[in-house]
C-alpha cells in the first residue's frame, strides 16, 4: 500500500508531539505517497523499523492511503512491465531491479556518516532505478571503487 502524511501528521511533526519514537519519527517522514509500505519498511529495516510502526501512524492518524496513486501505477506495482534483459541476463522489472539497488546504496551511503548524509538523503529520495543510476558516479566517489563493486555488479543485472 502506498501512504502518505495527513495534515495531522505534518503538524504532529513540526510540533515534535510526543508518543512517537524515533524510529517511528524516521519511517513517518518517509512516506511521501509514492514509496510503498514494504520499500518504507526494508529501507528502514536497518533500524528496526517494523510494520508495526507503520500500524501505529495508522492508528493515530499520521498517514493514510495515497489518493494520488492511479489505478495504472497500482496496476504496475502488482505487474510490471520487464526491464529490457542485458546480453542473455535474466530479465529484472524495473522495480524488482530497484528493490535490489536500493538497500545496497542506503547500506553503503549510511555507513558514510555525517559526511555522506545529503548523499544518503539522495539516495533515500531516489523513487526509482533512474534516479539510483544517476546518483552512482557520487556513491562509488563516497565509497570507493571496492565498496562499489556491489552496487554496480547489481546496477547492471
Amino acid at each position: 500500500m502506498i501512504y502518505k502524511k495527513t495534515e495531522l501528521g505534518k503538524s504532529a511533526l513540526q510540533d515534535r508531539s510526543p508518543g512517537l519514537t524515533r524510529h517511528q519519527r524516521s519511517v513517518f517522514i518517509m512516506f511521501d505517497g509514492k514509496r510503498t509500505t514494504d520499500e518504507v519498511v526494508q529501507a528502514m529495516g536497518v533500524l528496526g523499523v517494523t510494520t508495526d510502526d507503520v500500524n501505529h501512524l495508522l492508528s493515530l492518524g499520521l498517514i493514510e492511503v495515497s489518493s494520488s496513486v492511479t489505478f495504472t501505477q497500482l496496476a504496475h506495482q502488482l505487474h510490471p512491465v520487464s526491464a529490457p534483459s542485458l546480453a542473455g541476463a535474466p530479465s529484472l522489472s524495473a522495480q524488482e531491479h530497484y528493490l535490489k539497488l536500493y538497500p545496497i546504496a542506503t547500506r553503503l551511503t549510511a555507513g558514510l556518516g555525517l559526511r555522506g548524509f545529503r548523499l544518503n538523503l539522495a539516495v533515500e529520495a531516489a523513487a526509482d532505478v533512474i534516479k539510483l543510476q544517476e546518483l552512482a558516479p557520487k556513491i562509488k566517489e563516497a565509497v570507493g571503487p571496492e565498496k562499489f563493486k556491489e552496487f554496480e555488479s547489481a546496477l547492471h543485472f
